[in-house]
Formats: C-alpha cells, sequence, structure tokens
C-alpha cells in the first residue's frame, strides 16, 4: 500500500528519491528552499566515476590540508573556526584519513557508483530522456611524478575491484585527445567512467515527475519538524504545514541543521566547488581531471565544463575570484592553448556538496527517527550516486530487500 512521502530537498538525490518512490506506488511531495535552478546538482561535472574509489578522507588530506590553509588559491582550504560542529568534523575526519578506512570504502563507492550508471541509462531508456550520456572514460593528467606515482597506485586499486583502468603515456594521450595540445608527462585513463550534461538531466527529470503528479513547492524553506514518540508527523514550512507517513532528509548540506530537530546531530560540513564555462569550440572531446591542481574537465552538450577546488568554510554562495582565477590558470597550465577570458570567469558560479567526515555518504534511518530515511553526505560523489541512492531510499522506505549492503551508509555509525 503507498505511503505519503515528504521529501526535503529538491536536488539530485531528491529527485531521484522521488523517482523511486513514485515508481513503488507513493504519494510524493517535494519541498525545495530555493527556485531548483542552481546549487551542486546543476553546477558538478558531471561524471558517473567509480574511479573515485578513494573517499576524500585519505592518508595525507589533513596534512596538505594544513599546508594550503593559508593558500587561498589552493585545491582544498579548510577555514579554521571556533564552531563545535566543525571542530567534531574536523576531529572524526582526521581519524578516517587512514589506510584501513580507504580499503574499505573502495568497494562501497564502487558498487554504489556502478549501480548509478546503470539506472542512468534505465531511466533514460525508461523515460525516453534525451539527456546527454556518454561513455569516453575519464583521463588523469599528471605533470609532476608524484601525482603519476599516486595515480598509478589508484589503477591497480581500481584493477583489484575490478574496474577498468590503466596507465598511459604521452603517446596514448595524444590518440585518446588527439586535438587538443596537453601539457602532461603521463597520466592514467579510466574506461569504466561516464560524464553527462547535469541540467539536462535535472530538467528532464523534474518534467516528468510533474507529469506523473509528483507535488512541488519551490522556495519554501522547512524551518521546523513535528516531533514526538520516535515520529515526525508534521514539517513546518515557511508557508504551510505537512504532513506524512514518511519523510526524506535530502537537503545537501543543510541537512545537519534539520536533523538537530530529532536530536540527530549528524556530522556534515559544506564543501563548496566552482564551475567555469565555455562555449567556444575548444575540440576536447574526453573528460579529464589535472591532477595537480584537481580540476575536473568535461566535455558537455554544447559547451565545456571546467570544475573545481573544495572550499570548507561553512555556508556561504559567496564567489571567491581568487579560486575561480585558480581553476582558470591551471586549465591553461594543462592545455596551452586555452585560455579563458574575463567574461567567462565573471559568470562562474558555485555550489556546496555535503561532506561527511569519511567521505561516504548517509544513507538510511537513524535509532533517532523511525520514519526519517536521510539520504546526503556524498561529497564531490552525489552525481556518481545520485540514482542508486534514490534507489535504496525508496526500497527502505518500500520495506524491500536493498540492492545494496547498507552498512558502510549508516547514519549511526561511529567515527
Amino acid at each position: 500500500m503507498g505511503r505519503e512521502v515528504v521529501i526535503i530537498g529538491g536536488g539530485i538525490i531528491g529527485l531521484c528519491a522521488a523517482y523511486y518512490l513514485y515508481k513503488e506506488g507513493h504519494q510524493v511531495t517535494v519541498i525545495d528552499k530555493s527556485n531548483m535552478d542552481a546549487g551542486a546538482s546543476y553546477i558538478n561535472a558531471g561524471y558517473l566515476s567509480p574511479s573515485h574509489i578513494i573517499p576524500l578522507s585519505a592518508p595525507g588530506v589533513m596534512k596538505k590540508g594544513l599546508k594550503w590553509m593559508f593558500n587561498p588559491s589552493s585545491p582544498l582550504y579548510i577555514k579554521p573556526r571556533l564552531d563545535t560542529d566543525f571542530l567534531k568534523w574536523v576531529w572524526a575526519f582526521n581519524k578516517s584519513c587512514n589506510p584501513e578506512h580507504v580499503k574499505k570504502s573502495g568497494k562501497a563507492i564502487r558498487d554504489i557508483s556502478v549501480l548509478s550508471q546503470e539506472l542512468f541509462q534505465d531511466i533514460s531508456k525508461s523515460e525516453n530522456f534525451k539527456s546527454h550520456y556518454e561513455k569516453k572514460g575519464l583521463l588523469m593528467l599528471c605533470q609532476t611524478e608524484e601525482a603519476m606515482k599516486e595515480e598509478i597506485y589508484m589503477v591497480k586499486m581500481a584493477n583489484d575491484l575490478g574496474l577498468a583502468a590503466k596507465e598511459v603515456n604521452l603517446y596514448d594521450i595524444k590518440q585518446i585527445e588527439p586535438n587538443v595540445s596537453i601539457k602532461s608527462i603521463g597520466g592514467t585513463y579510466f574506461e569504466c567512467d561516464h560524464h553527462s550534461t547535469p541540467h539536462e538531466f535535472m530538467n528532464e527529470m523534474k518534467a516528468y515527475l510533474k507529469k506523473v503528479g509528483v507535488s512541488f513547492f519551490t522556495n519554501d524553506e522547512v524551518e521546523d519538524l513535528e516531533f514526538q514518540n520516535g515520529n515526525i508527523s508534521k514539517v513546518k514550512t515557511q508557508n504551510q504545514v505537512l504532513s506524512a507517513d514518511e519523510f526524506v532528509l535530502a537537503a545537501g548540506s543543510w541537512s545537519a541543521f534539520l536533523s538537530k530537530k530529532i536530536g540527530l546531530k549528524l556530522l556534515l560540513q559544506a564543501g563548496k566547488g566552482y564551475r567555469i564555462n565555455t562555449n567556444r569550440e575548444i575540440k576536447i572531446t574526453v573528460p579529464a581531471i589535472l591532477a595537480e591542481a584537481k580540476v575536473a574537465v568535461t566535455p558537455m552538450n554544447g559547451f565545456t565544463r571546467f570544475a573545481g577546488t573544495m572550499e570548507i568554510a561553512g555556508i556561504s554562495n559567496h564567489i571567491n575570484n581568487v579560486r575561480v582565477n585558480a581553476i582558470a590558470k591551471a586549465v591553461n597550465e594543462y592545455y596551452p592553448e586555452i585560455e579563458l577570458n574575463q567574461e567567462e570567469k565573471l559568470e562562474s558560479a558555485s555550489g556546496l556538496r555535503p561532506l561527511s567526515p569519511d567521505g561516504l555518504p548517509y544513507i538510511g534511518k537513524s535509532s533517532k527517527c523511525n520514519n526519517l530515511t536521510i539520504a546526503t553526505g556524498h561529497a564531490m560523489m552525489g552525481w556518481s550516486m545520485s540514482t542508486a541512492t534514490g534507489k535504496l531510499v525508496s526500497e527502505i522506505i518500500s520495506d524491500r530487500q536493498s540492492s545494496l549492503d547498507l552498512t558502510p551508509f549508516h547514519i549511526d555509525r561511529k567515527f
């Protein structure tokens, strides 16, 4: 029997949850504080990347973060601040930066990412979506021997997990990307990766859900939850009060604020990323990551996107031009013939990615609440893990066997 479900958050995770819940026969309502046309779900690199098997909390990351703390143009910037939630997150993040955690996380990241690839394609085929989707793999371009060593290690890890990946030399890179000049000493190539154009899929998904009767309330922020005896009965927004049988918290970086309403202190920080688009014909045809600069390059439908940086500095939509310029500078250093102009940089945008301390998402129910399913904390992998997360949320609420082992994503896991 179908249930009434309210989803808090209309990003890619919320929409995918709405899709699969509708397919299971539930009556679904989506609430979002924005107009649902901007943010991380729209400005990301569009990767569906099983190759990203190493979580953000990897050995050496905290050391790099401390070194980069005073460099505003660094790939990772952690703004120090006297905030209890932030300090608890940093402590848990530091504890997770160890080889054992990376080894345990790899399989979970691979499984949810590969399932998401399959489901993206299934949705597009089933609903006749026309949004851009390609299987061209992903190049990791290196300019230093240190980066090469790290990327070759990544290839070995990927191969051990059954993913198609290999080391490539300059000749190989030229064969893969023949029409653009690249400054690199070599790199790796992950044939297992796919890419897409995010806003196209988002727009088609919204249109489909509206057509089949999913209700949307936009520009309406949830302010409170009516919670008693282990259950949520109502959500109170700026404009209304909504009741339901089940609730889904997929509000990205804002999820931790609402989880406190049920006594759940979800360790979560916002990681800001930036993107620059160019409509000029620049002949890049294969996605790439500029290894040292941590900049992603994606040939999308009609334009090319350059995305990157991780700025952990709280909830803010402020555009830091220093970081935008750092992305543009890196692009020119790896692709000497490409120079992003001032107009393109001025039209840059940012989005906030929800970061858990161990780099794995939160998916499931907490012991604090019987009828709340949480789906957040995907870090840079929200797009890669989105459709699988939506399906898992639907399986939880529909009391079905989960497609994947949910243990690595448990809400109440200890850090």
